[in-house]
């Protein structure tokens, strides 16, 4: 009877110990997150699924682990490590949204679609989710669809800036250009201090050949937001063609001072020969 109790205490003492170094590697697993040191988190997540395998926890250990790859650059390790949390527990919100956002990343906006949709099931007023799922179907030119996903959004949030200008732009490809135009102006008179819908408005007079209003716009948004890459390459794309290959040049010389990606200003660049 004794040895039976003995034995009884000593399997309850190696689970509790088991359990116990479970917790204590996903606490310094995230101390080490704390201080950067990536490397030696992962290794510490890793020993406490090892440790515990069949955890359900584990999903959000995964999470981790893909987060600190997508942070070293290894985008690919990074989506193997959300789809085995996934795996796990496929209705874990952070993972599923991680591995939508990866995939978009990726370029892989049809799996991206399936993630969000996934998510607006369970969750049907997530906004990241309805405001991507809604980007997605305009790039697919399924813009009933990306109008319903905006109008839910906005009734969710009417002062969603992002939502409002995917609006814009859904109307101008839609065909009705005359009300994105609107929209548009009803914007900037709103919130004057706004580069991006400078930025905006701008790409749609440069479209409808109203370049001296399209200039305007563009430089206002640059005088608002000096520092923005993407407004200093849109007006020498403006520039080029204008026909104002000094100012284009000028321009970009000033984006690759900022940092601006070199491909794109190579591209740009060619355009000027």
């Amino acid at each position: 009877m004794k040895k039976w109790v003995l034995g009884v205490s000593l399997c309850v003492m190696a689970v509790s110990v088991q359990a116990q170094s479970y917790q204590e590697y996903v606490q310094k697993a995230l101390e080490a997150m704390s201080i950067d040191s990536t490397d030696e988190a992962e290794r510490l997540f890793r020993e406490a699924m090892r440790m515990e395998p069949a955890q359900r926890s584990n999903a959000m250990i995964y999470y981790q682990i893909g987060r600190l790859q997508e942070h070293r650059g290894k985008l690919e390790k990074a989506l193997e490590s959300y789809t085995m949390g996934l795996n796990v527990a496929p209705h874990v919100l952070p993972l599923r949204m991680s591995r939508a956002k990866l995939y978009m990343k990726l370029g892989n906006k049809e799996k991206a679609l399936v993630d969000y949709s996934d998510i607006l099931d369970w969750k049907a007023d997530e906004q990241e989710a309805l405001f991507m799922r809604a980007y997605i179907y305009t790039e697919q030119r399924l813009y009933k669809k990306a109008r319903a996903d905006y109008e839910a959004l906005l009734k969710l949030n009417p002062r969603h800036e992002e939502a409002r200008i995917g609006l814009v732009l859904l109307n101008e490809k839609d065909n009705r250009s005359r009300e994105a135009m609107e929209q548009i102006n009803a914007m900037v008179a709103a919130a004057p201090d706004h580069a991006i819908l400078y930025a905006v408005r701008a790409g749609m007079e440069q479209t409808r050949k109203q370049y001296e209003a399209a200039e305007a716009d563009f430089t206002k948004a640059i005088s608002l937001a000096p520092q923005n890459v993407d407004y200093l390459l849109n007006r020498a794309a403006f520039y080029i063609e204008t026909k104002r290959k000094k100012e284009a040049r000028i321009d970009l010389d000033k984006a690759m001072e900022l940092g601006a990606n070199p491909d794109d200003v190579v591209s740009l660049r060619h355009k000027l020969r």
